[in-house]
């Protein structure tokens, strides 16, 4: 058989409410070369014959069901090995993708050799409103997004096999794999996501982002600590929490603690500018606008805070607009 141009990997696990509508987008879509590797990871529900009847429709189905449970995250990787195209798209069960997907991205992919992830924006939906998430478009933005939050929506995800070179995703890290995957993987090749929300992502109440909270807080808290090594930090640096809290707001914090974050970013900044691992211009508006919106969510403001940034960090006093400034005037006289 001729190899397809894209495979197409998607666990499931007890997704017999969703599946069907889920397998109907991935079979409709415009761009049709793939085939579509579905993987059960012993399902104790009618997932499985789901899954079987569709394969008995279609001939680019191809089913792995497993005699053990072992987690999305192994299911991922096992699908990173088994896919024989040079292109592999990632989908959740419960998620539906629209029917222009894959053709959008595979141009994207074929024209820009240099890009090696592409995403697109997606849109939540099965809550009380429908919401659309937007992710920066440009590779540089979007690196420099990723030290804040995940910058690329897994389920949008499809990339070039090459660039994975042997990384795949860490158990270790689940719920939160997708983040630190790709944020290992961006040092390797350019990221870009499509500007048009192209894929309908489920909420219900068996997200695993919401079952498992704590979870998410501490995964989400190492990956974002083993990517200051891009400013040649360790992780166990006694600074941690500073450098972090320049890049990823963190609300009421003390006016010492928003001082020690000030000085936290001048060191990144110049680290940068020996290292030149993110776009420098990028980098300083970023974290301008974290220091900025730290101040305006500060625990308390007093007149000795307002004028130590009046006086002392001017170039970052003068970027806060004049109505922040008042009420940070207001809250420090009274």
């Amino acid at each position: 058989m001729k190899t397809p141009t894209i495979s197409v990997i998607m666990p499931v696990y007890n997704a017999e409410k969703y599946i069907s509508e889920t397998i109907e987008s991935i079979l409709n879509q415009t761009y049709s070369d793939f085939e579509l590797l579905i993987l059960d990871d012993h399902s104790s529900d009618n997932s499985l014959a789901i899954i079987q009847s569709f394969q008995d429709r279609d001939p680019r189905i191809v089913v792995v069901s497993k005699l053990i449970n072992v987690g999305p995250a192994n299911l991922r990787n096992e699908g990173f090995k088994l896919a024989s195209a040079p292109f592999i798209a990632l989908m959740d069960a419960d998620d539906i993708a629209l029917p222009t997907r894959f053709e959008k991205q595979i141009l994207v992919l074929t024209n820009n050799l240099e890009i090696g992830v592409c995403g697109t924006w997606f849109t939540f939906f099965g809550g009380k409103k429908n919401r659309v998430i937007r992710h920066e478009e440009q590779p540089e933005a979007i690196k420099v997004s990723f030290l804040h939050s995940c910058g690329i929506g897994n389920p949008t995800v499809m990339l070039r096999k090459s660039c994975l070179q042997g990384l795949q995703f860490d158990p270790e890290y689940v719920p939160v794999e997708d983040y630190e995957l790709w944020s290992r993987l961006l040092s390797k090749t350019k990221f870009y996501n499509i500007q048009e929300s192209l894929l309908r992502y489920r909420q219900h109440e068996n997200n695993i982002s919401k079952t498992k909270i704590q979870n998410v807080n501490g995964a989400v808290l190492q990956v974002k600590k083993n990517q200051m090594v891009q400013f040649g930090i360790a992780a166990t640096d006694e600074k941690m929490t500073y450098y972090l809290n320049a890049v990823s707001l963190q609300r009421k914090l003390g006016s010492d603690e928003i001082v020690q974050t000030i000085s936290a970013s001048k060191f990144l900044l110049s680290q940068n500018t020996i290292l030149k691992n993110f776009d420098e211009a990028l980098l300083q508006i970023h974290i301008n606008n974290t220091l900025i919106r730290t101040i305006r969510n500060a625990k308390n403001q007093n007149l000795t805070f307002y004028n130590y940034l009046k006086n002392e960090e001017n170039e970052l006093f003068k970027k806060i607009n004049r109505t922040d400034k008042t009420i940070f005037l207001l809250k420090s006289l009274f």
